[in-house]
């Protein structure tokens, strides 16, 4: 019958039509999984700070062995203090030849002090070779001693143009150099030279010496 009502069909006008959802339905689901997401990026987090940790921890217990005279493998990708600390400690031993691998490795990761330092001492090493080999008249042998030592400082002086220190031993080598022209040839006669009036015709007084 045509005025039936919606009531005696069986109809309901508040029934949601079919295809959509409920949000009513969607809240409880979705509720959880935006409480579980909060916590889980902090147990990553907290857990990258756990390795960062025990990361500097190793590293410092490294460089303090080096520091004690203990003679630690270095990786070269270890933290620059760590590879400065390597650095420091074949220097002291006269292990140069050892030097060059951490040096480049440490001019990837710093640009600035650490770096310098490397350069700077490596480059004191070499000047100290160098002297050795004039005081015994071997020209020839301290030659390319001499021009490497100023290249590292001349290394240091990019990365801290500042360091006076740099900067005076970059001046001792220059001289040197332009001193003694048989530092340019490959061989040649013995030529005496005192180490000390070498040093002594420098003027100023150097703090950084080699």
């Amino acid at each position: 019958m045509i005025g039936a009502s919606s009531h005696a069909l069986g109809l309901h006008r508040t029934r949601s039509r079919p295809g959509r959802i409920s949000w009513t339905l969607l809240w409880p689901r979705w509720r959880s999984r935006l409480l579980v997401a909060p916590l889980a990026l902090f147990v990553l987090v907290f857990l990258a700070l756990l390795v960062e940790i025990a990361l500097i921890v190793k590293a410092n217990e490294a460089i303090r062995r080096l520091k004690t005279n203990h003679d630690v493998p270095v990786a070269a990708d270890a933290p620059a203090e760590l590879l400065l600390a390597r650095v420091s400690f074949l220097l002291d031993h006269d292990r140069i030849d050892e030097v060059r691998p951490y040096v480049e490795a440490l001019d990837k990761q710093d640009t600035g002090r650490l770096a310098a330092i490397a350069h700077y001492d490596l480059a004191n090493s070499r000047l100290r070779q160098a002297f050795d080999l004039i005081t015994a008249s071997k020209l020839d042998r301290a030659g390319p001693l001499v021009v490497l030592s100023r290249e590292e400082y001349r290394r240091a002086l990019t990365l801290s143009p500042d360091d006076w220190d740099a900067k005076f031993n970059f001046d001792v080598a220059s001289r040197l150099i332009r001193d003694f022209p048989t530092f340019e040839r490959t061989s040649g006669d013995d030529v005496k030279a005192d180490r000390k009036k070498i040093w002594t015709d420098i003027p100023g007084k150097p703090q950084g010496l080699p």
